[in-house]
């Protein structure tokens, strides 16, 4: 009897011009069989993929922890990369295959760590030695069941390394690197870009998204798909439309030309089943004023879903048209099953900024609960021009807040609630879609979420969909951009003009997510400083275009106080707009002490019953210790990291960094069971394995975010 039970002289009968292609076929079909069905049952007991596996569930199925021995979890091995440094932190979710893990450090070095022991296998410094210069939130694996390669990116580039050794894959791009540049048909110089969260595994095709700059000039969003054995780009969706594209009428004609942002920053996920990616994206630039973009917008602020052998789009649902909120869809999107009605969807679930929840149909595009089209305000600023309507999901509720005013204002107490009713009265303040204007917008629940970066976990046993979110209020303020580029100007005003929308005109920034800038001396040499202002870092620029002697006299005046006068290079794009208004600076809302402006919970911890909509419960999730110790527990506070959840009964999370705790809760109530504090705080995503018949949760302890800096994995176990 044959592998499919067939009888032997089916075979021997087939004619043999027929049986040898049917060989061949066969050849071909049974090794990717075979893997993808080791893949399935490996997915849940091991970490694969970013978010647990293509579906970013976050779930692992391992039950030897429970609610009944939580309490008995101990440290069974740590590893230490010893590349900490002031303000770095590691934003990486480690990979597990087999016994081995996969990570990058604060410094961007890729490690290979044995999962029993701890014990370093490999390392590699893809920078060879320079600082990393923009965060990284992990690697991909790749494996035909013969090779194995760990894919990271790394600057504009895209490595590919030997899994087993670390070794750079030398048939892979120009010696184991791909440049990220050169799928833009724009010239490499003008094209700033960085990928954060690792790519996607479809096949043999790793597909990416960006971090880009979100003021202007910009570069387009374009999702890339690479060949994973030879480094080929193998197709590109353009998030900006041409003419002739799909979309391309919600844009001025000419926008694609010059404008940037419509990016995937967060990650996707994958249906392998189906063929099928999911990519969620951010705003267009500028983010908080368009005037040379009127329009919706679309792909801005839209989960797409697309073919990932080919690119070609399938469906699309955009949130927000024409966003001037910086309401980027934050983390991946989550696939699972539910059954409604007795009848089993396939769903994608994607969380967001704002604290809704939006649930599709992953084949289809419908969503599973009702979509309302309400009237939002106006834009009061010169030359702008608002979407009328924006959607709202009539299930499930929002998980955060949706509204600031004066019943949201702080009671921490009596003067601290004074102090930020007075300030309010000069800001507009109101629902969400309250525009920004010069007087200054009160943004609630805020730039940093609603949902964040670290992802949110769903259960695929119970159809519970858990999220971890932040309410903390921000001002965003439009202040008049000068309208011409000065042949020469003085440092200080080219600081104002090119930093001070991020950094602040005082230079205090809003740590950590934009970090001060008015004690660097003695933090960076001057080297470090103009390398990093000529060439950019994350979602900041490279400002190569001022010239070298501009970029001297910021980095003068930055670290020495000097204001000296330069020459001014101009932009290389003529097609770059000026606009009337600049941003005035991301500041956080706070009272005079400094914490968050509004009303307790500032961050939670919700269970959503996917099939219904339902809310289970939700928690504070967070502490501020020096509240605690004056009688003001339960805060919640700001959050940044993500859980998982297991068939054990627990849903486990650090992501706080001012208690630097892990915690362990009830997945079925909420009720805290566990937990640990720290040496540095996990403001990561924690992974979840076997190895040798033994659970162990894996949490990176990088610290940073305004807290000590650390470059510790921790792996927990039962005795």
């Amino acid at each position: 009897m044959n592998r499919f039970n067939l009888p032997g002289s089916c075979l021997r009968r087939r004619p043999p011009s027929i049986l040898l292609p049917a060989l061949l076929a066969l050849a071909w079909i049974l090794p990717s069989l075979a893997l993808a069905q080791g893949a399935a049952l490996r997915q849940h007991r091991e970490w694969p993929a970013y978010g647990g596996g293509p579906e970013g569930q976050r779930y692992s199925s391992l039950g030897q922890i429970t609610p009944a021995n939580v309490n008995r979890l101990q440290v069974a091995w740590t590893y230490d990369s010893a590349d900490a440094r002031q303000g770095s932190q590691i934003q990486a979710n480690p990979l597990v295959v087999g016994e081995t893990i996969y990570t990058t450090t604060p410094s961007l070095l890729v490690v290979a760590i044995h999962a029993v022991t701890g014990k370093e296998i490999w390392r590699h410094d893809p920078l060879q030695g320079k600082r990393a210069g923009h965060p990284n939130r992990g690697v991909s694996y790749w494996t035909d069941g013969r090779v194995a390669r760990v894919l990271v990116t790394v600057g504009t580039d895209l490595l590919s390394l030997d899994a087993a050794t670390g070794v750079p894959d030398a048939a892979f791009g120009s010696g184991g690197r791909v440049e990220l540049r050169d799928a833009f048909d724009r010239p490499r110089q003008e094209v700033q870009l960085s990928v954060t969260t690792p790519g996607v595994i479809y096949r043999d095709l790793i597909i990416l998204g960006s971090s880009v700059p979100e003021a202007l000039p910009s570069t387009p969003g374009d999702i890339r798909a690479y060949h994973v054995r030879t480094g080929k780009l193998a197709w590109i969706f353009h998030t900006i439309p041409r003419p002739g594209e799909f979309g391309h009428e919600t844009w001025p004609k000419d926008a694609w030309k010059h404008t940037g942002g419509a990016n995937n920053w967060a990650g996707m996920a994958v249906d392998d089943a189906r063929g099928l990616v999911f990519v969620p994206t951010g705003s267009a630039a500028f983010d908080f004023y368009g005037p040379d973009r009127h329009g919706d917008n679309l792909f801005a602020n839209t989960l797409l879903c697309l073919d990932a052998a080919t690119g070609k789009r399938k469906w699309h649902f955009q949130a927000i048209r024409h966003d001037l909120w910086d309401l980027d869809f934050p983390q991946p999107p989550v696939l699972g099953t539910v059954t409604r009605d007795g009848k089993r969807i396939d769903v994608v679930m994607q969380a967001g900024k704002d604290g809704l929840l939006f649930v599709f149909d992953r084949e289809t595009g419908e969503s599973l609960f009702p979509l309302e089209e309400r009237r939002v305000p106006a834009s009061t600023v010169d030359g702008e021009l608002a979407a009328t309507h924006q959607k709202f999901p009539g299930k499930p509720a929002p998980f955060t807040r949706q509204r600031f005013g004066e019943d949201t204002v702080t009671r921490r107490t009596e003067a601290a609630r004074q102090a930020v009713l007075n300030q309010l009265k000069s800001l507009d303040y109101g629902d969400r879609f309250t525009p920004p204007s010069l007087r200054g917008t009160v943004m609630y629940p805020g730039f940093s979420g609603g949902a964040e970066w670290g992802g949110s976990a769903f259960d695929p046993e119970t159809g519970i969909f858990y999220v971890n979110a932040n309410e903390i209020p921000w001002i965003a303020r439009l202040t008049p951009a000068p309208q011409k580029t000065q042949r020469v100007s003085k440092a200080s005003a080219l600081y104002r003009t090119q930093c001070a929308a991020c950094h602040r005109a005082d230079q205090k920034g809003a740590p950590p997510e934009y970090p001060a800038v008015n004690n660097l001396k003695g933090r960076l040499t001057a080297e470090q400083l103009d390398r990093l202002i000529r060439e950019g870092a994350g979602r900041m620029p490279g400002f190569a275009r001022l010239g070298e002697p501009a970029i001297q006299a910021i980095t003068r005046f930055l670290l020495e106080g000097e204001d000296t006068e330069a020459p001014v290079g101009q932009p290389a794009r003529s097609a770059v707009p000026e606009l009337k208004y600049r941003f005035a600076g991301y500041q956080k809302f706070e009272d005079p002490d400094g914490y968050p402006a509004s009303l307790p919970p500032w961050g939670t911890l919700t269970a959503i019953d996917i099939a219904s909509g339902n809310h289970l419960w939700q928690v504070p999730l967070g502490e501020y210790p020096e509240l605690v110790a004056q009688g003001h527990g339960a805060t919640g506070s700001e959050n940044h990291g993500g859980g998982v959840v297991t068939a054990g009964g627990l849903f486990f999370i650090g992501a706080t960094p001012f208690d630097k705790k892990l915690r362990a809760f009830d997945k079925k109530t909420g009720k805290l069971l566990w937990e640990t504090v720290l040496p540095f705080a996990a403001n990561a995503s924690l992974s979840m394995y076997e190895a040798r018949g033994k659970q162990y949760l894996l949490v990176p302890a990088g610290g940073g975010r305004g807290r000590e800096s650390g470059s510790l994995y921790i792996a927990f176990t039962l005795p």
